[in-house]
């Protein structure tokens, strides 16, 4: 993601009673931040999401995935935050990622530290939030070059 920003400086000059030109304020206008996401087809990006279902490169998937920059998007079977088990997270160990970015569901809820064991155990961090949260976070990760997954729970 490249980030741009231009600045304008306004000099406001008025003219006194007498005539004479002085400055009154010197300005500095908002300054304007654009985004700009660099599109790749290589790299598995959120391109939308809703409450049942998730974009991946404007493919659409209306069941849990595991989704990894440079990987195929697999499906995650999972289909409650009740059924969550241990071997669940465990899918992700081989791939190494920094970081686990969890999207519990439409609400937070956290895991039970054995779930994530396996990924603890490798030194790999587990971050929960919702599901919408992880998508944006996923996102902002790939994009800064960081080897991040998303493990995103979509219950029927």
């Amino acid at each position: 993601m490249r980030v741009s920003r231009s600045r304008r400086i306004t000099w406001l000059r008025c003219i006194g009673q007498a005539g004479h030109t002085h400055d009154v304020s010197r300005r500095l206008r908002k300054t304007n931040l654009k985004l700009h996401q660099d599109s790749s087809g290589a790299l598995n990006t959120v391109t939308g999401y809703g409450a049942d279902y998730v974009e991946i490169n404007l493919v659409r998937h209306s069941g849990s995935i595991l989704v990894l920059p440079d990987a195929p998007v697999i499906a995650w079977p999972v289909s409650s935050f009740e059924q969550l088990s241990a071997e669940h997270f465990a899918m992700l160990v081989d791939s190494a990622p920094e970081v686990v970015v969890f999207g519990s569901g439409e609400r937070l809820r956290f895991p039970h530290p054995r779930l994530t064991a396996a990924l603890t155990a490798k030194r790999i961090g587990v971050e929960t939030m919702d599901f919408k949260a992880a998508c944006r976070t996923y996102n902002i990760l790939m994009a800064e070059g960081r080897k991040v997954a998303a493990a995103l729970l979509i219950e029927a």
